[in-house]
């Protein structure tokens, strides 16, 4: 029956994550004893609470496989290299992007785009896992990713989760690690239909007593030494059981939405997940990632791009307008990107390779100075020229930009603190 309700909840507890949980918070307790704290805990919530009152929130527009940035942001039309992708002007003066995007070109003005993004690693897994935690893969360390470091950091608000990922889940994107479970994302196969498992098979007096033998099932285990495990468990069981029953889960149901609203963001898994991103955000969620698929582009390279713009440049324009238009945009970072961009040379299958040399980020919102770029490569789109920008920087302007200490430390289960960010500048112009 544990099982069971395991499943129907989305919730896995893996022990040695747990653990780690347990130790980080015995061993905060016993430096905030030292340090004359009576309570930890409020004094961790008096931190979230004040972070939660900015209302900030972050949303993170995933292209997976590395996506060119020849055919998107950082066009080259008057070099080989650029191929037959044609730049096309912006709503700011002087400033092009590539013809594939012209809706996102008419929102130019929210824009902030990094044109020299660069790191070291052309691994799909270990990019992705880089530019989704700041680090790269660790045996000794499980990092939290961004999205579980924003929730973790902003704390629960609601009985929706604070972190959704919309799209599946995608190798290496990591979640909790070392902050536990409960800082994993809710994950969303699809945005076009309700979370899986989350319909109530029975009435709430039922539900309530099947809990209450769960609870007693569990107690001989928790009485042989097991008793953190299981109250971890127990807190991802209500929290779980609370959002199912919470009249917030109507955050998911995409028909709820004016069908003039929902046709400005377009036809696609990519337009509805942005609009629930949106939804989502408005009702207290602090981070959503949602993904967009195949850009590893080793041919044909051209028309893959264009019919994968083709799929996410009208519902990311929407959202940043939707968002503007609600008054929400300044206190919602949304970020484009993915794990590296693609080499200048066109190789003979038509496609580009993977190039972490030099790539493109686009930035809108959450004080995020738009209508400009920062940043540049060379005529050939070979090196960066001009701002070279890491992926420490990107993730301490983030975590800035948020409101959040990108010198905060998490520790680990074996007591060695980690910093969410490790070294890395902010990156001022965003902000200037």
């Amino acid at each position: 029956m544990n099982r069971r309700l395991q499943h129907h909840a989305h919730i896995s507890v893996h022990r040695g994550r747990v653990v780690a949980r347990r130790d980080f918070l015995k061993q905060s307790a016993a430096l905030g004893a030292a340090a004359g704290f009576w309570n930890l805990t409020e004094v961790i919530g008096a931190s979230a609470d004040e972070l939660r009152s900015r209302g900030m929130a972050c949303i993170l527009l995933w292209m997976q496989g590395g996506p060119s940035q020849f055919e998107t942001f950082s066009p080259k039309p008057g070099h080989a290299h650029g191929g037959e992708t044609r730049a096309i002007a912006t709503s700011v003066p002087g400033i092009e992007v590539a013809e594939n995007l012209p809706c996102l070109a008419k929102q130019m003005n929210e824009l902030a785009v990094i044109r020299s993004m660069t790191s070291k690693e052309g691994n799909h897994q270990r990019a992705t896992y880089l530019l989704h935690h700041g680090y790269l893969p660790m045996a000794s360390v499980k990092h939290p990713t961004l999205g579980a470091n924003v929730a973790d950091q902003f704390g629960a608000a609601g009985e929706l989760p604070s972190f959704v990922q919309i799209g599946g889940r995608l190798p290496n994107s990591g979640g909790g690690g070392l902050l536990g479970v409960e800082r994993d994302p809710l994950i969303l196969q699809s945005a076009s239909r309700p979370p899986q498992d989350t319909t109530p098979l029975v009435k709430a007096d039922r539900f309530a007593r099947r809990l209450e033998l769960l609870d007693a099932l569990q107690g001989d285990f928790a009485a042989a030494g097991g008793a953190q495990v299981v109250a971890d468990q127990q807190k991802l069981v209500k929290r779980a059981a609370d959002m199912i029953h919470s009249p917030q889960m109507e955050a998911f149901s995409l028909d709820r939405e004016p069908e003039k609203v929902r046709a400005a963001y377009g036809p696609g898994e990519f337009a509805a997940g942005c609009l629930m991103a949106r939804r989502l955000v408005e009702r207290g969620v602090t981070f959503v990632e949602v993904s967009s698929r195949g850009w590893d582009t080793h041919q044909n390279n051209f028309e893959l791009v264009r019919n994968l713009c083709g799929q996410i440049d009208r519902p990311a324009a929407q959202l940043i307008a939707d968002l503007k238009q609600r008054g929400m945009l300044e206190k919602t970072l949304v970020i484009w990107m993915g794990e590296f961009g693609r080499t200048p040379q066109i190789n003979p299958r038509g496609g580009r390779d993977h190039f972490p040399r030099a790539f493109s980020v686009a930035l809108a919102g959450g004080g995020v100075r738009g209508g400009q770029v920062i940043g540049a490569t060379n005529d050939a789109g070979t090196e960066v020229a001009d701002r070279p920008v890491t992926v420490a920087d990107l993730f301490r302007s983030v975590y800035h930009a948020l409101g959040i200490d990108p010198d905060h430390e998490n520790t680990s289960g074996i007591g060695r603190p980690i910093k969410l960010v490790d070294g890395g500048e902010v990156v001022q112009e965003l902000f200037g």
